[in-house]
């Protein structure tokens, strides 16, 4: 017997339904909240959730159940259910994905844009469509791929959120008001993570935590003639590049507090070095590297290593600072560097987050006024899979792909698994994702590869037979 869904099926629904779908999706600059305070006034975040909701309830899937829920002071999740049948009915496999967006940010090709959606060729531009409003309809569409085969399989949730670009604070709530109504799920799918190539079935096995906080330093209550002051009163940049020193080396970029650095598994070593193979350069070259610029070193292994297992500094915004084509011969005041240090599975970033406060707030040069204000979630290592998942993993990439599956530890962060990963200890994890190279989440140029999009959703699919036939 054939234990493969019809990808024909998928491909059809996602040209016919799904791409002009999140056309529209994209048009909606549903930014999270964390970059759209005002997101209730501004309204952009429910078109994005009725969009989507509208959709969902209009697939024909017997007994699917689509729900809206939106609890005070919070912002709105969508929840879908779809009974089980067979032996393993009263299982429960969450499907899991978001909905908001990052902003826009600049560098955009002509003719792109965040809310203008593109489709070339393979690729659909825009922002939020790989990251990730393709979840929810790849997730539904998965499931009615699998229906057409058996009607065999455990209750399915699927939970779309509205503020992982945030941080996912509200998501804790909703678990936790929901629990009665989500059980305890055996297997957690998630669509909000990266591929190395678009040749094969990725599957996450790591994700980094991170800290993100603005470090402000204040000398002046005004600007001042730099001429006059220049020698007397000490730069607010100068004093916040020594405070930085305090925590990363300005020569390799290596995090100098040992607590925020984390023991790499051997068998997360044996990966990366697989998995190098696998992408040969372009582990690097994906990225548009300006100029001679070139990559921290040539291993590809550790560069993998680099980014999915070593903590890491980012400088990703700043105040204080005027546009240089407007700036006078001023000495500024204060000087607020954003960072966003990202930390190893196995570290407590609520703890480091304590930890860097003390160590940038201490003794400050000059006796300037110094302040860091941050937060932190902490990152995830997956427990091994199951025989059963490994094979089905390998068995869907090789069906739809053409080429067996690989794993690989992604750099960035997704909060909600390390919070399921605690919460349901036992439960087995596919994390997976259309994000590949050039493909860009949260830059200019964002793009969803259609063709990943569709073989992704196929794989999802079996992989959700072979739960419900182990």
């Amino acid at each position: 017997m054939n234990d493969s869904v019809d990808l024909g099926f998928v491909e059809s629904v996602w040209d016919q339904s799904i791409i002009p779908q999140l056309i529209e999706y994209i048009r909606i600059p549903n930014k999270s909240p964390a970059f759209d305070p005002d997101w209730r006034a501004n309204g952009h975040m429910h078109r994005a959730v009725a969009l989507i909701a509208r959709w969902c309830e209009q697939q024909p899937i017997e007994g699917l159940v689509v729900e809206v829920i939106e609890h005070p002071g919070r912002t709105p999740i969508i929840w879908a259910e779809v009974p089980g049948a067979g032996p393993r009915a009263s299982e429960t496999v969450l499907l899991y994905g978001h909905l908001d967006k990052q902003p826009e940010m600049t560098g955009w090709a002509e003719g792109l844009g965040p809310w203008t959606p593109v489709l070339s060729g393979d690729r659909l531009y825009g922002r939020g469509g790989a990251d990730d409003g393709y979840a929810a309809f790849a997730s539904l569409t998965a499931v009615a791929a699998l229906r057409r085969r058996t009607k065999e399989h455990a209750r399915i949730v699927m939970l779309i959120e509205a503020t992982e670009e945030s941080g996912s604070p509200d998501l804790p709530y909703y678990v936790e008001a929901l629990a009665g109504r989500l059980g305890s799920p055996s297997l957690v799918v998630c669509l909000d993570s990266g591929c190395g190539n678009y040749e094969q079935l990725w599957c996450t096995t790591s994700l980094r935590g991170i800290i993100t906080g603005a470090l402000t330093v204040h000398v002046l209550d005004a600007g001042v003639h730099s001429g006059d002051a220049g020698g007397i009163v000490p730069s607010s940049f100068r004093i916040a590049r020594q405070l930085l020193e305090r925590i990363e080396s300005a020569q390799t970029g290596e995090i100098l507090l040992r607590s925020f650095h984390a023991p790499i598994p051997p068998a997360r070593v044996a990966q990366a070095q697989i998995a190098a193979q696998a992408l040969g350069d372009t582990v690097w070259s994906k990225f548009p590297l300006a100029g001679r610029t070139r990559p921290a070193t040539s291993d590809g292994a550790e560069l993998i290593l680099a980014r999915s297992w070593r903590p890491a500094l980012a400088v990703i915004g700043a105040a204080g600072l005027p546009p240089a084509s407007t700036a006078g011969n001023v000495l500024r005041p204060f000087t607020t560097l954003q960072l966003a240090l990202r930390v190893p599975p196995g570290v407590d970033a609520a703890a480091r987050t304590e930890e860097l406060k003390r160590v940038l707030e201490a003794d400050p040069p000059s006796g300037a006024s110094v302040s860091f204000e941050g937060d932190g979630a902490s990152g995830w290592d997956a427990p091994a899979l199951a025989p059963w998942l490994e094979s089905a993993l390998d068995a869907a990439s090789r069906c739809h792909f053409g080429k067996e599956a690989s794993s690989i530890g992604e750099g960035g962060s997704i909060p909600f698994i390390g919070m399921l990963g605690q919460r349901f200890p036992e439960a087995q994890f596919m994390i997976t994702g259309v994000l590949g190279p050039e493909s860009n989440a949260h830059g200019p140029n964002e793009f969803l590869h259609v063709p990943t999009g569709k073989r992704l959703t196929a794989c999802v699919a079996d992989v959700l037979g072979a739960h419900a036939r182990r």
